[in-house]
Protein backbone atom coordinates (compact mmCIF):
# COMPACT_ATOMS: atom_id res chain seq x y z
CA UNK A 1 0.00 0.00 0.00
CA UNK A 2 2.56 2.27 0.25
CA UNK A 3 3.29 2.05 -3.22
CA UNK A 4 -0.21 2.87 -3.93
CA UNK A 5 0.01 5.92 -1.35
CA UNK A 6 3.24 6.93 -3.14
CA UNK A 7 2.13 6.77 -6.26
CA UNK A 8 -0.99 9.11 -5.05
CA UNK A 9 1.22 11.68 -3.76
CA UNK A 10 3.42 11.95 -6.93
CA UNK A 11 0.19 12.79 -9.36
CA UNK A 12 1.04 15.86 -10.66
CA UNK A 13 -2.09 16.14 -12.15
CA UNK A 14 -3.80 15.96 -8.68
CA UNK A 15 -3.09 19.31 -6.60
CA UNK A 16 -2.23 19.11 -2.57
CA UNK A 17 -4.93 20.59 -0.22
CA UNK A 18 -2.84 23.55 0.73
CA UNK A 19 -1.83 24.69 -2.79
CA UNK A 20 -5.77 24.63 -3.33
CA UNK A 21 -6.17 26.53 -0.32
CA UNK A 22 -3.51 29.41 -0.62
CA UNK A 23 -4.42 29.32 -4.34
CA UNK A 24 -8.23 30.09 -3.61
CA UNK A 25 -7.03 33.26 -1.19
CA UNK A 26 -4.30 34.05 -3.14
CA UNK A 27 -6.93 34.64 -6.12
CA UNK A 28 -9.69 36.21 -3.81
CA UNK A 29 -7.07 38.60 -2.60
CA UNK A 30 -5.95 39.56 -6.23
CA UNK A 31 -9.84 39.92 -7.07
CA UNK A 32 -10.39 42.30 -3.78
CA UNK A 33 -7.34 44.12 -4.85
CA UNK A 34 -8.60 44.34 -8.65
CA UNK A 35 -11.81 45.16 -7.74
CA UNK A 36 -11.10 48.39 -5.36
CA UNK A 37 -8.34 49.40 -7.61
CA UNK A 38 -8.11 48.44 -11.41
CA UNK A 39 -12.03 47.93 -11.95
CA UNK A 40 -12.78 51.55 -10.86
CA UNK A 41 -10.36 52.97 -13.14
CA UNK A 42 -11.58 50.71 -15.89
CA UNK A 43 -15.09 51.90 -15.55
CA UNK A 44 -13.71 55.49 -15.12
CA UNK A 45 -11.64 54.89 -18.52
CA UNK A 46 -15.04 53.86 -20.15
CA UNK A 47 -17.38 56.22 -18.74
CA UNK A 48 -14.56 58.98 -19.62
CA UNK A 49 -14.46 57.45 -23.43
CA UNK A 50 -18.10 57.03 -23.58
CA UNK A 51 -18.51 60.55 -23.04
CA UNK A 52 -16.36 61.75 -25.46
CA UNK A 53 -17.78 59.50 -27.90
CA UNK A 54 -20.90 60.67 -27.08
CA UNK A 55 -19.97 64.03 -26.89
CA UNK A 56 -17.89 64.26 -30.29
CA UNK A 57 -20.96 63.13 -31.55
CA UNK A 58 -23.45 65.83 -30.09
CA UNK A 59 -20.45 68.43 -31.07
CA UNK A 60 -20.28 66.50 -34.37
CA UNK A 61 -23.95 67.11 -34.52
CA UNK A 62 -23.76 70.83 -33.33
CA UNK A 63 -21.01 71.25 -36.13
CA UNK A 64 -23.14 70.10 -38.99
CA UNK A 65 -26.28 72.49 -37.90
CA UNK A 66 -23.74 75.22 -37.48
CA UNK A 67 -22.69 74.25 -41.16
CA UNK A 68 -25.88 73.93 -42.39
CA UNK A 69 -26.93 77.37 -41.01
CA UNK A 70 -23.74 78.71 -42.03
CA UNK A 71 -24.77 77.35 -45.51
CA UNK A 72 -27.87 78.39 -45.58
CA UNK A 73 -27.09 82.32 -44.88
CA UNK A 74 -24.69 82.04 -47.76
CA UNK A 75 -26.75 80.83 -49.90
CA UNK A 76 -29.45 83.81 -48.89
CA UNK A 77 -26.40 86.35 -49.16
CA UNK A 78 -25.56 84.75 -52.55
CA UNK A 79 -29.22 85.52 -54.03
CA UNK A 80 -29.15 88.75 -52.45
CA UNK A 81 -26.04 88.81 -54.67
CA UNK A 82 -27.47 88.11 -57.39
CA UNK A 83 -31.03 90.18 -57.22
CA UNK A 84 -28.29 93.12 -56.64
CA UNK A 85 -26.13 92.21 -59.84
CA UNK A 86 -29.25 91.91 -61.20
CA UNK A 87 -30.65 95.46 -60.26
CA UNK A 88 -27.34 96.32 -61.35
CA UNK A 89 -27.12 95.23 -64.80
CA UNK A 90 -30.94 96.62 -65.18
CA UNK A 91 -29.37 100.28 -64.05
CA UNK A 92 -26.98 100.15 -65.92
CA UNK A 93 -28.71 99.14 -69.54
CA UNK A 94 -31.20 101.90 -68.60
CA UNK A 95 -28.36 104.35 -68.04
CA UNK A 96 -26.82 103.18 -70.98
CA UNK A 97 -30.01 103.59 -72.96
CA UNK A 98 -30.56 107.20 -71.38
CA UNK A 99 -27.14 108.09 -72.55
CA UNK A 100 -27.66 106.79 -76.04
CA UNK A 101 -31.10 108.84 -75.93
CA UNK A 102 -28.89 111.72 -74.90
CA UNK A 103 -26.48 111.10 -77.41
CA UNK A 104 -29.21 110.62 -80.10
CA UNK A 105 -31.24 114.01 -79.18
CA UNK A 106 -27.62 115.79 -78.84
CA UNK A 107 -26.22 114.45 -82.61
CA UNK A 108 -30.04 115.08 -83.79
CA UNK A 109 -29.48 119.16 -82.71
CA UNK A 110 -25.71 119.24 -84.41
CA UNK A 111 -27.24 117.65 -87.53
CA UNK A 112 -30.18 120.18 -87.45
CA UNK A 113 -27.72 123.40 -86.47
CA UNK A 114 -25.32 121.69 -89.32
CA UNK A 115 -28.00 121.99 -91.96
CA UNK A 116 -29.29 124.96 -90.59
CA UNK A 117 -26.04 126.80 -90.89
CA UNK A 118 -25.40 124.60 -94.63
CA UNK A 119 -29.07 126.62 -95.60
CA UNK A 120 -28.34 130.14 -94.57
CA UNK A 121 -24.58 129.60 -96.30
CA UNK A 122 -26.57 128.64 -98.97
CA UNK A 123 -28.86 131.25 -98.86
CA UNK A 124 -26.04 133.62 -98.64
CA UNK A 125 -24.56 132.16 -101.54
CA UNK A 126 -27.71 132.50 -103.64
CA UNK A 127 -27.89 136.33 -102.39
CA UNK A 128 -24.29 136.70 -103.43
CA UNK A 129 -24.34 134.95 -106.93
CA UNK A 130 -28.25 136.73 -107.57
CA UNK A 131 -26.12 140.57 -106.70
CA UNK A 132 -22.98 139.62 -108.74
CA UNK A 133 -26.28 138.50 -111.57
CA UNK A 134 -28.02 141.26 -111.09
CA UNK A 135 -25.10 143.22 -111.61
CA UNK A 136 -23.69 141.42 -115.03
CA UNK A 137 -27.21 141.54 -116.19
CA UNK A 138 -27.65 145.29 -115.86
CA UNK A 139 -23.86 146.07 -117.42
CA UNK A 140 -25.41 143.58 -120.40
CA UNK A 141 -28.51 145.09 -120.23
CA UNK A 142 -27.21 149.20 -120.39
CA UNK A 143 -25.00 147.30 -123.58
CA UNK A 144 -27.85 146.09 -125.01
CA UNK A 145 -29.64 149.04 -124.50
CA UNK A 146 -26.88 151.12 -126.08
CA UNK A 147 -26.70 148.98 -128.85
CA UNK A 148 -30.28 149.56 -129.66
CA UNK A 149 -31.21 152.84 -128.89
CA UNK A 150 -27.78 153.82 -130.16
CA UNK A 151 -27.44 156.19 -127.31
CA UNK A 152 -25.29 155.98 -124.51
CA UNK A 153 -26.62 155.65 -120.88
CA UNK A 154 -23.45 157.70 -119.63
CA UNK A 155 -25.74 159.40 -116.76
CA UNK A 156 -25.78 156.99 -113.48
CA UNK A 157 -29.33 158.01 -112.82
CA UNK A 158 -30.81 156.78 -116.26
CA UNK A 159 -28.76 153.43 -116.22
CA UNK A 160 -29.52 152.56 -112.59
CA UNK A 161 -33.39 153.37 -113.39
CA UNK A 162 -32.94 151.65 -116.84
CA UNK A 163 -31.34 148.37 -115.14
CA UNK A 164 -33.98 148.03 -112.20
CA UNK A 165 -36.71 148.16 -114.57
CA UNK A 166 -35.32 145.65 -116.56
CA UNK A 167 -34.34 143.46 -113.41
CA UNK A 168 -38.08 144.21 -111.97
CA UNK A 169 -39.89 143.07 -115.38
CA UNK A 170 -37.05 139.70 -115.18
CA UNK A 171 -38.36 139.27 -111.68
CA UNK A 172 -41.93 139.83 -112.43
CA UNK A 173 -41.40 137.18 -115.68
CA UNK A 174 -39.65 134.23 -113.69
CA UNK A 175 -42.24 134.89 -111.09
CA UNK A 176 -45.45 134.55 -113.37
CA UNK A 177 -43.44 131.34 -115.13
CA UNK A 178 -43.17 133.06 -118.27
CA UNK A 179 -40.23 133.76 -120.40
CA UNK A 180 -38.91 136.93 -120.61
CA UNK A 181 -38.83 138.78 -124.19
CA UNK A 182 -35.97 138.72 -126.18
CA UNK A 183 -35.56 142.52 -127.27
CA UNK A 184 -36.20 143.86 -123.53
CA UNK A 185 -36.73 147.30 -122.35
CA UNK A 186 -38.99 150.50 -122.73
Amino acid sequence: MTTVLAAEELNPLVPHTVEIIVGTIAFLLLLFVLWKTVFPQFEKIYAERTDKIEGGLKRADEAQQEANDLKRQYEEQLAGLRAEAARIRDDARAEGQQIKSELRAQAEEEAARIRQRGEEQIAAAREQAVRQLRGEIGGLSVQLAERIIGDSLADDTRRSATVDSFLAELDGMTDRGTPAPAGGAS
